[in-house]
């Protein structure tokens, strides 16, 4: 989900600054309707801007991949070429400033940045309407998770691009002191967006300390720097985002998932298309119901297999894979999910067809060694289980269950009604049931 949204969020991005480029009115919050309003003002398409708008994109484009090379060739350290190809931007926006100021491009149509109030903002509490904050009340509770969730994958994103980790814990502690500033700064709801992420990042931005010098350099701008921004076009500062946010584009997630798993491709394929179609919101709401119905139906149907001995040593592996030594008195099944319960009562229904089509059977064994869990419901299945196969004379058994699960299992009188026994191994289980039955088999045999 946090894939498809990445890449659906940069194409928007990057469309929504398309018109900046063009140097024409449009407007959408979503790819259809973005798309439809720059073709409908395409005929308006500026000249200048456009011209200033691929300059500065062709710029960028090539700064991050050809600048260090030629400068590295030209002898300077590696280092210092990386820095100055980081500058990339810096560089574009003052050559377009010093361009816009000398040709007038403003008189020629050339949309500019313009006056940028100078100065801190004020230091105040916010005003206490409770009809105000009850109209704001759910729209505040969706700008936060959707807040939370773009920086989140924007960080992981990023994280992972330098094989790193991030604590979603601590982002959320990060994001609630930001926010409780900006509420008495006359800031905007924060958030770790996406273009200004990735152009940090592009920056060569490594450690929490760049986020202070960040803000000493935006507090240090706000209060001298900004009469040179007067005339920086906006066509530059729209090239600058699409850049950067276009790295964060990976359609070749739809690939990797349709090969791998056709349910994740299902879950990468809807955030995308609703998130590009219909908006962020309903794109990211729908991503994660997706997930969760994905998640529960593979829960739900988990994946079960009989098992047997690999010839000459102790391992078992299923019957259907692998050529493995079995015994018809003994069905070793191995459940490879935690039970709970969605899947409770399609682990009874499977293991009831099992023993029906086995009438020599006498013993079932549970393998364990994937079940991180069992609830209650699942317990209650097990419980039946057990009641239902003592009915029919077979010993339910359990083997390879795991500490924390066992605890739990022990303060419940589940162990004191089972048939069979808790076996540490299923090489044990298979050495003392297998041995047994052959013992009364051979009993029977002499009388």
């Amino acid at each position: 989900m946090i894939a498809g949204f990445i890449t659906a969020s940069g194409i928007l991005i990057a469309a929504s600054q398309l018109k900046h480029i063009l140097g024409v009115p449009a407007g959408g919050s979503n790819l259809v309707a973005i798309a439809g309003s720059l073709i409908r003002n395409l005929p308006a398409t500026h000249p200048w801007t456009l011209a200033i708008g691929l300059s500065a994109m062709a710029f960028l484009f090539w700064v991050r991949r050809g600048l260090k090379p030629l400068l590295v060739g030209l002898g300077l350290r590696p280092r210092l070429a990386d820095t100055l190809a980081k500058a990339g931007p810096i560089i574009a926006v003052a050559v377009t400033i010093a361009l816009s100021s000398a040709l007038s491009l403003e008189e020629r149509g050339v949309r500019i940045v313009g006056a940028v109030p100078q100065g801190l903002p004020p230091f105040a509490l916010p005003g206490l309407d409770l009809e105000l904050l009850g109209r704001l009340l759910v729209p505040a509770i969706l700008i936060s998770v959707i807040g939370f969730v773009e920086s989140v994958s924007v960080a992981s994103t990023l994280a992972a691009k330098r094989r790193q980790r991030i604590d979603p814990d601590q982002e959320l502690v990060g994001l609630g002191a930001a926010n409780l500033a900006s509420a008495v700064s006359a800031g905007y709801p924060v958030t770790g967006g996406f273009a200004r992420s990735v152009v940090n990042f592009d920056a060569g931005a490594e450690t929490p300390a760049a986020g202070a010098f960040t803000a000493v350099g935006i507090a240090f701008a706000t209060l001298f720097l900004t009469p040179l921004l007067f005339f920086l076009p906006q066509a530059t500062l729209a090239a600058t985002i699409i850049v950067a946010v276009l790295s964060l584009v990976d359609l070749g997630v739809l690939k990797r998932t349709w090969t791998y798993a056709k349910a994740d491709f299902a879950a990468v394929a809807a955030t995308i298309l609703l998130t590009l179609g219909a908006g962020v919101e309903i794109g990211v709401t729908t991503g994660v119901l997706v997930s969760l119905v994905l998640h529960l139906y593979r829960t739900s149907r988990p994946h079960l297999a009989v098992v047997g001995r690999v010839p000459g040593s102790e391992h078992f592996r299923n019957v259907l894979r692998h050529e493995v030594e079995t015994d018809p008195a003994v069905l070793s099944l191995r459940v490879d999910e935690s039970l709970y319960f969605a899947n409770a009562r399609y682990l009874e229904d499977r293991l009831y067809d099992m023993v029906a089509a086995r009438p020599e059977l006498r013993h079932v064994v549970l393998m364990c060694p994937a079940v991180n869990a069992i609830d209650a419901s699942a317990l209650e299945s097990l419980e039946e289980i057990n009641r239902r196969l003592a009915d029919s004379g077979v010993t339910f058994h359990l083997s390879e269950v795991k500490g924390p699960v066992m605890d739990r299992l022990q303060r419940v009188d589940f162990l004191d009604h089972l048939t069979g026994r808790v076996f540490l191994s299923q090489h044990q289980a298979m050495t003392e049931l297998s041995g047994a039955h052959r013992a009364r088999s051979d009993r029977a045999t002499a009388k």
